[in-house]
């Protein structure tokens, strides 16, 4: 029951091909892994606009599965490769939660790209008042008024004549026009945020999306033949 024993050609087979399943699998990982921080760390600016947190919370799903998997991937090549049955059962245990975990968090993010427009109108309201009074709100209302080149959520008349510089267009980094006495087309972002903002989401909601489905569908073959080079070990 140790270190294997006699195992036939479709058994030496199944074996190559876990351990070729779990080299796509690292990379797989390493690809939402990456695809997540991307994402969380460089186009999450508007995420303190938005009460709802879910969009954050699936993208960390995503990020700690991914780097789970990498971890994950060389305890399937160590015991496809000694034909361990207690790794490889090991092994299967913990891929299967983390497919789970991957495709739970894959599907979120496209629930969360539909839901999205139903409450970000009322999230960037609420979120209007805060700016100039607290820090954080602020600095996301700066960010995303300036990354998207847009001011307000439909407009700049949301701001009631309270209007922020990063409403005006840039001239070139870090100087502005000046706006806010006399707004219009030329010297100011006339655009409303929340379409844009949802057409952002939306894209970035896809990109991880695809990412954790494809990588739970690698994660599922992995499963299929670590069930069977287990059952094929002597």
């Amino acid at each position: 029951m140790g270190m294997g024993g006699t195992m036939d050609s479709c058994g030496r087979c199944m074996k190559f091909s876990l351990i070729c399943i779990n080299v796509i699998t690292l990379v797989g990982g390493a690809l939402a892994l990456a695809v997540g921080l991307w994402v969380w760390t460089s186009r999450s600016f508007s995420s303190t606009l938005m009460s709802n947190n879910m969009f954050i919370a699936s993208v960390a799903v995503v990020v700690v599965t991914g780097a789970a998997m990498m971890l994950l991937s060389l305890l399937g090549c160590c015991g496809a490769a000694k034909e361990v049955k207690c790794m490889l059962l090991t092994y299967y245990i913990l891929v299967f939660i983390m497919f789970v975990v991957m495709l739970v968090g894959g599907i979120l993010q496209f629930v969360f790209r539909e839901k999205v427009v139903g409450t970000l109108d009322r999230e960037l309201y609420a979120a209007v008042p805060y700016y100039g009074v607290r820090h954080e709100y602020t600095r996301a209302w700066d960010d995303t008024q300036t990354y998207l080149q847009c001011c307000g959520v439909k407009s700049y008349k949301d701001w009631n004549g309270n209007i922020p510089e990063s409403c005006c267009k840039e001239i070139y980094s870090g100087k502005r026009q000046e706006c806010r006495s006399a707004p219009n087309p030329t010297n100011m972002y006339m655009d409303g945020c929340m379409s844009k903002v949802i057409e952002f989401l939306r894209e970035d909601a896809v990109y991880v999306g695809a990412a954790a489905v494809v990588v739970a569908l690698i994660m599922l073959l992995a499963l299929i033949l670590s069930c069977g080079l287990f059952v094929k070990i002597e």
